[in-house]
């Protein structure tokens, strides 16, 4: 992608760049004349323009265009371009624009390509990541701990374990100083490819090189074990932190509970809340959600539900996944109409259902033939800004048409249409025979002019 600016835009932009400079001058005088109020930070006025701006390529131009009108540019601006690109997956441009960075020396801070990384992390694109790391000197910064670190949990997220672990082995021949978050991001990746014994020997290396173990290194080795089932091992653990004066926290408590649930012992894990209270740690939200989750699975909702009324009363406020348990179970167990009523009541007390809410929602109505009310649901979904799955939509599409419900069949498939969803050709085939027996004049149009619409796309 180039870095030219596009000449059609150039004026429309150079008014609003006038119109910044502006401003900016006008903010600068009313911060002059209040100089006993609390120092505020100078607005740049390209970073103001930026921020209304979401086309990457418009960014670009923008950058060049107000060079061009003589504004200088330092590193916040050449900053928030590489964030936007980063946010928007226009790695191209990114790299082109990074390499426009280092060609002119703009003095970069690390924390920028920290974020780079991730993002390329997220993507999949861990070599990405890699040769950024290899290149921040070029740069005119110097890489600490806090880029190594991010890298080592680019490589484990990516399931490059082996590779993080060979860049741990050298990081003193790049002048890094591991810590203790180097240590559990290697821990980390040991327990996902189930190395045991290899995660005991870095916990024994962290403790030879006088690196702290943390909270989260105790319950990097608790989660594994209770996964395990080796409730015994996990409980040796938990008394060793606490005599290290590593003192477990929510999660610790969480992952413990959920190890005894997992092996049958629902009142051992129940009685963990009572127990964390006495050692001084306060119950969460995670707590309660790992004993609601497991009751839910064995079919015990009033029992379930006693505890979400037990969690109000404690002042916490249930979260989507701890409504979503409820849903899930109710709909699966054909009681759709009982599970809309979490529905309602989640909302009732401010909690935003999601992407999964809706959708368990929808198949479980389809699941007992109410199709009408699956439809208001996914209404309510599409215009909240969610999109359900393929299958979601083909269960629905499927039950209207049984009903004769062809224009609302339609209105669906158009909705897919509009998300570049795919419609199978044995779904296209039913809905086809449907509108045709019926002879819906209405829906056959509708049909007719999706049909030309996916033709053309």
């Amino acid at each position: 992608m180039t870095l030219l600016p596009a000449k059609k835009t150039t004026r429309r932009i150079a008014s609003k760049i006038s119109h910044h400079f502006t401003r900016t001058r006008s903010s600068t005088r009313s911060i002059q004349k209040n100089r006993h109020e609390r120092p505020q930070k100078p607005i740049i006025p390209f970073i103001s323009h930026l921020k209304q701006i979401d086309d990457p390529e418009s960014a670009l131009r923008l950058f060049h265009e107000y060079q061009r009108q003589g504004f200088k540019h330092d590193y916040p601006s050449y900053a928030a371009v590489v964030y936007m690109l980063s946010r928007r997956r226009h790695f191209e441009a990114l790299q082109t624009f990074l390499d426009h960075i280092r060609d002119n020396k703009i003095r970069c801070q690390e924390t920028i390509f920290i974020a780079v990384m991730q993002h390329y992390g997220d993507c999949g694109l861990s070599d990405r990541a890699i040769q950024l790391f290899k290149q921040i000197p070029s740069f005119n910064c110097n890489r600490s701990s806090e880029s190594f670190n991010n890298l080592l949990n680019v490589l484990v997220s990516n399931g490059r374990v082996s590779d993080a672990k060979d860049m741990f082995s050298r990081s003193s021949m790049m002048g890094i100083r591991l810590n203790s978050v180097s240590y559990n991001i290697i821990l980390k990746g040991c327990v996902r490819n189930d190395e045991w014994v290899e995660a005991c020997s870095m916990f024994e290396k962290m403790l030879d090189r006088k690196v702290p173990p943390t909270v989260v290194t105790y319950n990097t080795l608790i989660g594994f074990l209770c996964k395990k089932g080796d409730m015994e091992k996990a409980f040796r653990l938990l008394d060793d932190m606490t005599r290290k004066a590593k003192y477990p926290n929510a999660v610790t408590y969480a992952l413990l509970m959920e190890g005894l649930c997992s092996i049958g012992k629902y009142d051992a894990a129940r009685k963990l809340i009572f127990d964390m209270e006495y050692r001084g740690c306060k119950p969460g939200q995670v707590n309660f959600g790992v004993l609601i989750t497991d009751l839910g699975k064995r079919g015990k909702i009033e029992e379930a539900r006693s505890l979400l009324v037990e969690m109000k009363r404690r002042k916490f406020k249930p979260d989507v996944v701890t409504y979503n348990i409820f849903i899930n179970y109710l709909c699966k167990e054909g009681r759709a109409t009982d599970a809309y009523k979490f529905l309602v009541e989640m909302q009732v007390e401010g909690c935003q259902p999601n992407s999964a809410t809706y959708r368990m929602m929808v198949d479980g109505f389809c699941r007992i033939e109410d199709f009408e009310r699956g439809l208001r649901v996914l209404n309510t979904m599409l215009t909240s800004g969610h999109c359900p799955r393929v299958d979601t939509f083909c269960s629905l599409i499927f039950g209207l048409c049984e009903m004769e419900k062809l224009a609302d069949a339609c209105f669906v498939l158009e909705e897919m249409e509009k998300r570049k969803k795919e419609f199978n050709s044995e779904a296209w085939e039913a809905l086809t025979r449907h509108v045709c027996e019926a002879e819906d004049t209405h829906a056959l149009l509708l049909l007719s002019e999706l049909v030309i619409d996916t033709h053309d796309d």
